[in-house]
């Protein structure tokens, strides 16, 4: 029979990735599928044995009539063995037109509130071996590069929490193998299986036959039949791909890419100073020297400041270490930053225009400006208050007060600092330590990009 997949191996695999408090908190995403509630029992256990506590996160999408009966069903399910669950509804209007990826970003931001809100800072996830190759097959006919054909990262940085797939060197059929010994039942997405879908396509490619074949799509995933001695199933992936030599290269490329990752973080280290006011100060020379290394260095940088996690085209990038290595004479903007020479170095700075909106605070709640700078306002404060750049009616502000005079901060970096304000005007700018006199409880303001400058690296299990 297959081989049970059990939580002595999802110990190790926890282990491996590290990080995890004695006594953790953890939060599960389940879809109902046999993936995730194979890893949401064995979580609950892993967790239980440690003091700790392990939350089943159920995302309704409503995308189907069905969906929430069926999430009231996981939730059952999940309640019958004694497991802490929530059902997270995704409201509102559904997109037309790519509606995976719409509905991707609303699961993971449903996710991440409710962790957020919990002071849960683990959210497993449970990709496997099979959803790994497929991602490859996906990139490798995109023509992706290195980075792109090493995978899934076991861990991924998102803003206050951390993601862990510690199921990605595990085949799908170890893990409903798992639910068979449990005599538990699951559900299956149709979406899975429908062709307008790019990853449906590939689990319905035309395969070499296989002595033990998973069940069609459609069918319910329960019989099993032996594997040869060694063997394992094929699941949905096609067997012409070979299994064996796509995991070696999706290793291959993994290995190259912490290998750069270190370069990278080793060449972020010597070159950049990052600020908590939200500007960085580079040392040009070590980046312009460094080549494509360098262009990858400074789309890290453009990437903490500007607050969005979208790369920069890489002949912008070029001309802009270039314009380095040549000696920085005049200012340059790329990717919403601006980068202005200042005493031998380079500023890397937000663009004045390309901040965003401001931020409306109600005393007691918090909130995101600019998607770079986490603000919360206290219970106590008397009134209600707006974040927004400083700008150069703040700067003017300040002047009178005999803010800018001895201030360490670079005077270039003032008009894009955030600021706060209410209805008489300028309240206080924290990273200039002002506030005005008559304000008793203004806003706690911290540099939390989307970027980390450093990252947790890329992660294999």
């Amino acid at each position: 029979m297959t081989n049970v997949f059990n939580l002595a191996e999802l110990d190790t695999a926890l282990a491996a990735l590290g990080g995890f408090e004695p006594r953790s908190l953890i939060a599960v995403g389940v879809s109902g599928g046999p993936d995730s509630l194979a890893l949401m029992i064995l979580a609950d256990r892993w967790a239980r044995e440690r003091g700790g506590e392990a939350w089943g996160l159920i995302v309704d999408h409503r995308l189907r009539p069905e969906s929430a009966s069926e999430a009231a069903t996981v939730a059952g399910w999940l309640a019958a063995r004694g497991i802490s669950h929530a059902i997270l509804v995704w409201e509102g209007e559904k997109p037309a037109t790519g509606i995976q990826e719409a509905a991707r970003a609303a699961r993971y931001r449903l996710l991440a509130g409710w962790c957020a809100e919990h002071g849960c800072v683990h959210l497993l996830t449970a990709h496997h071996r099979d959803d790994q190759i497929e991602t490859y097959l996906i990139r490798r006919r995109a023509a992706s590069g290195v980075d792109g054909l090493a995978g899934m990262a076991a861990v991924r940085e998102l803003p206050q929490l951390r993601l862990a797939r510690p199921l990605l060197g595990v085949p799908k059929a170890r893990l409903v193998a798992f639910l068979e010994a449990e005599d538990q039942p699951y559900v299956r997405d149709p979406s899975n299986c429908n062709p307008a879908f790019e990853r449906a396509r590939i689990r319905l490619a035309p395969a070499a036959p296989h002595p033990n074949p998973l069940p069609a799509c459609g069918e319910r995933e329960s019989a099993f039949t032996p594997l040869p001695a060694g063997g394992e199933r094929e699941g949905l992936t096609p067997a012409w791909e070979g299994k064996g030599q796509v995991l070696r290269e999706i290793r291959a490329n993994a290995t190259t890419r912490i290998a750069r990752e270190r370069e990278l973080a080793a060449l972020l280290a010597r070159a950049v100073t990052l600020h908590p006011a939200g500007f960085a100060a580079l040392d040009p020379a070590p980046i312009a020297v460094a080549g494509e290394l360098g262009e990858r260095a400074l789309d890290r940088v453009i990437a903490v400041l500007s607050g969005t996690a979208y790369p920069v085209r890489r002949e912008q990038l070029r001309r802009l270490r270039d314009a380095l290595a040549d000696g920085p004479v005049r200012p340059r903007t790329l990717g919403g930053c601006r980068f202005v020479p200042w005493r031998g170095r380079v500023l890397g700075l937000r663009e004045a225009a390309r901040t965003g909106p401001p931020l409306q605070l109600e005393p007691g709640r918090a909130g995101m400006w600019d998607q770079r700078f986490a603000a919360s306002m206290p219970a106590a404060a008397p009134m209600p208050v707006s974040i927004k750049a400083l700008g150069s009616e703040g700067v003017a502000a300040l002047r009178s007060e005999d803010v800018t005079d001895d201030n360490p901060l670079p005077r270039l970096v003032y008009p894009v600092l955030p600021a706060v304000w209410d209805s008489e005007g300028l309240v206080a700018v924290p990273h200039l330590l002002w506030r005005r006199a008559t304000f008793a409880c203004p806003p706690v303001l911290a540099f939390r990009p989307l970027v980390s400058l450093f990252g947790a690296g890329f992660t294999v299990v």
